[in-house]
């Protein structure tokens, strides 16, 4: 067994955290206390073997403990702390550790760790981030009811603690402290935006369904380092348990009847189809403008996070991905060469490309194209032509 293995409380009282997921990189010798949010246990020729997932504030990365040290672990719970030690290795474009050595760290060793090493968590500020949700609420509700609704929610002392802080998923996207506060400022911005492209719509009835659609969450996940399903979650959803934390503010915020009925029926056809885990199928604009916005903001999250776990020496195409049926490609993008020729041109901010693009684009001088010839005809004659 390994130095690392064998040590204990440091004199200092708490214990080192040693290396970060984004800092393993193949060949590299590893350590480091890591969460374990998934082990599973498979069968190989020469015996049992142990995958894992583990997990800091950094990220996570697939693990292996192969036999005859995998048989050293008759159990390994999701959301326990380990120490780990071993070898990182590149497998099917990902990289993978290797485990030559891990012990399960008991309660009092836990709690000397830094949770704030482990828990992964947005990039954005949480606080800046709910006073921007509280600022738009405060900009964009302006019928009474829905204004004292709003509030009622976000000035509750303990759901705005959760709120703040949790999840919107357990691995899909936004899986870390504040996605779902991200999450749910993401799906906000987008049906803003959607309102303002189509003002047929009830704009603060589709805004309230964008701010609560996934509050239930922080009653369906257990939030912290282990982040699992709650028993009332695996029972009965966050759709249902978004409708039981509303319902009673609903009766007393003094809102229509209809427009606390469609808001319900946002929360739950939200997730658009019964594949997905929808109650019901959207059946009013709203709710299709709700269903596009938060899937479309789930799958940029997870689509940009896979880019940006892609190393950056050619590497263009991710693994399989199950959650999104595919492969990803990270293509190049445009370059920024004739913006760059623009802003540093001396030609009164006309530089010599625009001059040429404009001369290509101009209009074929009708004096000049031969009308008996059908490939010189003006666009307008060639056009006519087709009735």
């Amino acid at each position: 067994m390994s130095t690392l293995m064998k040590t204990g409380l440091a004199p200092t009282g708490y214990m080192e955290k040693g290396c970060y997921v984004k800092d393993i990189t193949p060949r590299l010798e590893a350590t480091g206390i890591f969460v374990v949010s998934q082990a599973i246990q498979g069968s190989a020729r020469n015996g049992n073997y142990w995958r894992l997932t583990l997990c800091d504030a950094s990220g996570a990365l697939e693990a292996k403990i192969w036999y005859p040290l995998s048989s050293e672990f008759a159990d390994i719970p999701s959301g326990i702390l380990v120490s780990v030690e071993g070898r990182a290795e590149t497998y099917r474009g990902q990289i993978q550790l290797n485990v030559t050595g891990m012990r399960l760290l008991d309660a009092v060793e836990s709690s000397a760790v830094d949770q704030m090493t482990l828990l992964p968590r947005s990039p954005y500020d949480p606080d800046a981030m709910l006073e921007e949700l509280l600022d738009l609420a405060a900009e964009e509700f302006t019928h009474l009811p829905w204004r004292k609704l709003i509030f009622s929610v976000l000035e509750n002392r303990e759901i705005r603690a959760d709120f703040r802080i949790w999840p919107a998923a357990k691995n899909v996207h936004h899986a870390y402290a504040g996605g779902l506060l991200e999450h749910t400022l993401g799906v906000f911005g987008l049906c803003q935006h959607m309102a303002d492209h189509y003002p047929e719509l009830d704009r603060q009835t589709l805004l309230a369904g964008a701010l609560f659609h996934d509050i239930g969450k922080i009653r369906e996940f257990s939030g912290g380092i282990a982040n699992d399903y709650t028993t009332e979650g695996r029972l009965l959803g966050h759709l249902e348990l978004g409708l039981e934390l509303l319902t009673p503010r609903l009766a007393t915020s003094g809102l229509e009847e209809h427009l606390g009925r469609h808001l319900k029926h946002l929360v739950l056809s939200h997730h658009g189809e019964p594949e997905f885990g929808t109650a019901r199928l959207p059946q009013t604009a709203e709710a299709f403008a709700l269903h596009y916005a938060d899937n479309m903001d789930a799958k940029m999250a997870q689509c940009l996070n896979l880019s940006g776990q892609l190393s950056g020496n050619g590497q263009e195409w991710t693994p399989w991905q199950q959650t999104l049926g595919r492969q990803m490609h990270r293509p190049g993008h445009t370059p920024k060469q004739m913006q760059e020729q623009y802003e540093t041109s001396g030609h009164d901010g006309v530089s010599e490309l625009d001059e040429t693009l404009r001369q290509a684009a101009k209009p074929l001088d009708p004096e000049t194209v031969q009308a008996d010839d059908p490939a010189k005809k003006t666009p307008k004659e060639g056009l006519l032509s087709l009735f």
